[in-house]
């Protein structure tokens, strides 16, 4: 794991479910993680009621220190906000709460979700987080931290979210993907002891699918919000 970093360069990347920002955004994380910055992993609520035998309250428990290992193995901070799972609503409440995380950490750049996602919480976390920024960046707005303007946002690829996402960045980490899938084992939802569904295969299909479309081993894709900021591609990391 990368030492604690002090770099004015942060990534955040804010997931609706304990285990989203992980599996969406974890490798490109720990790119730059490698180069240096600061990472923090913020996550809208635990994902605790998708445990077919466990009680919301005993999944929590176990989200709760599933998320700070998997942050270890990446080299960032775990955030952990108070919203139950399913039930995360779109308001300035949630949006300043945001803000607030957003001001006090100071990222670079934040990767979130895409709007074309089947599931609730994630459609409202697109939104919320796209909200924030307005209330991050505005000094009239007085909280407890200055404000601060993100310089870019991403929407990261999620198998939930995949409705008219347009991959249009291409990140390499065929160096860093071994460590990606250690920090996603965290979890037990990725070890196949929670639901069915195998997640790893996905991403590694994805992994592979993207390297194959951009001349890497692996890569990640990612979609630039548009309305902030103009088109452009990239093979390093992701401020340049």
């Amino acid at each position: 794991m990368a030492a604690e970093s002090n770099s004015d360069k942060c990534i955040m990347v804010i997931g609706a479910h304990a285990a989203d920002a992980e599996i969406m955004g974890g490798a490109s994380v720990l790119k730059h993680v490698d180069a240096g910055w600061r990472a923090v992993m913020v996550h809208m609520t635990p994902g605790e009621k998708g445990h077919p035998k466990l009680s919301p309250a005993e999944y929590k428990a176990i989200k709760d220190v599933e998320a700070e290992n998997a942050a270890k193995v990446l080299g960032a901070k775990s955030i952990m906000m108070p919203w139950p799972d399913g039930e995360l609503p779109v308001n300035e409440e949630v949006q300043m709460a945001i803000a607030d995380v957003i001001r006090e950490h100071k990222p670079t750049i934040i990767l979130t979700h895409w709007k074309g996602s089947f599931h609730r919480d994630h459609n409202n976390t697109h939104h919320n987080v796209l909200a924030s920024l307005f209330f991050a960046g505005l000094r009239t707005f007085e909280r407890e931290f200055p404000p601060h303007r993100t310089e870019k946002i991403y929407f990261a690829e999620n198998w939930e979210d995949m409705e008219n996402f347009r991959p249009e960045i291409y990140l390499d980490t065929t160096d860093v993907f071994d460590r990606y899938i250690e920090a996603i084992h965290a979890y037990s939802l990725f070890r196949k002891e929670v639901v069915p569904f195998r997640y790893e295969q996905w991403y590694r299909g994805a992994s592979q699918m993207r390297g194959a479309e951009s001349g890497f081993d692996q890569a990640v894709a990612l979609m630039p919000h548009k309305s902030y900021y103009g088109s452009w591609h990239t093979l390093g990391l992701l401020d340049e």
